[in-house]
């Protein structure tokens, strides 16, 4: 019995043995092709990837390692957001240290005369990575020429595990790396922040700090409950909102605007936005469940001081809906520029009648897009 087993066990790690041997064989074969490739092709699918990934590739050969000081686009990310178990977390802070660790010795050993067309890093916003990541990028900033910054800031928990207590530490933790890495956020495109509650100004610090900034986006983040935020600035192009406690978002004055997206706006009898210096704002989109009551929506006045809106997209989500039908002499200077509308989750009662008021208002319309949520599973019913 005894011989048997070793003689059964011996086969298994033959086998195994084996199958090592095919599998390094297949890298080796897949590392020649892709070594056998001109220099340029091949920087080309290395920019096309995550960094970290591509830089496992470059290892296969030394001519391909030379590859790495020559990329001219960089994405380097912990992966998804953490939060859901322990084992989950540490791997996402072992990434997370790794995407540090590489972001420096990349950009530090970076040839200056190869411009950085794009730099895109998602961290989790955690000590010492995050001042890492932060040096790194504000003293490429400072010696090389970089296209398009942006950072992807992820917070150590998830929003529904996150407590009052825990917005507030998250935006301290934020304030203390801005404050430290000041240079790094002057350069940035985008930024994507989660999970912060914020002090009065601190948003508008973190605008006027970002001088050429492009995108924000903020999810899950406000300045407290029913707080108002007021936004200017020059650049700014694309905003987009998700969650939070805002009374309203002001957008007062962001003269290159041309994109705004907010979803799940706080319940209140101002309404989730107001427009003031927007001239370029085309595209507007509007998320909401409407499980409580709120304050309808008039386009007439939310739109007032927006002259070119032409792409208009309502997302309801539920059996409520939070605009209100108007007649189409009010909406009409609003809408007459409007070209595409996209009306997503009605209820079965809001069938095409229920949309004539917006298609009698928009004499330029060009494509109206309708689904229907008929489904009562599927449908979030308001709270009686």
């Amino acid at each position: 019995m005894t011989k048997k087993r070793r003689h059964r066990r011996n086969n298994v790690n033959a086998t195994q043995k084996a199958t090592l041997n095919k599998d390094a064989a297949g890298s080796e074969e897949v590392g020649d092709r892709l070594s056998k490739l001109p220099n340029d092709i091949l920087l080309n699918i290395l920019e096309r990837v995550d960094t970290l990934d591509a830089i496992r590739t470059c290892i296969l050969s030394k001519r391909m390692m030379k590859l790495c000081t020559e990329l001219s686009q960089f994405f380097l990310s912990c992966s998804s957001i953490p939060g859901h178990n322990v084992r989950t977390n540490s791997e996402y802070v072992r990434t997370n240290s790794a995407v540090a660790h590489v972001t420096d010795n990349i950009l530090s050993t970076k040839s200056p005369e190869i411009t950085i067309s794009k730099l895109k890093i998602r961290f989790i916003l955690m000590q010492p990575d995050c001042y890492t990541i932060g040096k790194s990028v504000a003293r490429t900033m400072a010696t090389q020429k970089v296209g398009a910054a942006e950072f992807e800031i992820i917070t150590e928990k998830i929003h529904k595990k996150c407590s009052p207590a825990d917005l507030l530490d998250h935006a301290k933790q934020f304030n203390d790396f801005f404050s430290a890495c000041l240079d790094a956020f002057a350069g940035l495109k985008r930024l994507w922040l989660r999970n912060m509650r914020f002090g009065e100004s601190d948003i508008p610090n973190i605008l006027s700090t970002c001088k050429l900034l492009e995108s924000l986006h903020l999810t899950n983040c406000d300045s407290g409950m029913n707080s108002v935020v007021q936004l200017e600035h020059a650049k700014l192009t694309e905003l987009e909102v998700k969650y939070g406690k805002f009374e309203i978002v002001e957008l007062t004055c962001l003269p290159k605007l041309q994109r705004v997206s907010y979803k799940g706006w706080f319940n209140s009898h101002k309404g989730p936005l107001y427009f003031g210096f927007v001239p370029q704002l085309s595209k507007l989109r509007l998320t909401k469940i409407g499980t409580r009551p709120t304050r309808t929506l008039e386009l007439s006045q939310l739109l007032d001081n927006v002259p070119h809106i032409g792409n208009l997209h309502l997302d309801f989500q539920s059996e409520k809906i939070w605009v209100l039908p108007e007649s189409p002499k009010l909406l009409r200077p609003v809408l007459s520029q409007l070209q595409q509308v996209n009306l997503d989750n009605l209820s079965e009662g809001c069938d095409l009648a229920w949309t004539m008021f917006i298609l009698e208002a928009a004499p330029s319309l060009k494509e109206l897009c309708i689904t229907v949520l008929d489904h009562w599973c599927n449908m979030v019913m308001r709270d009686k």
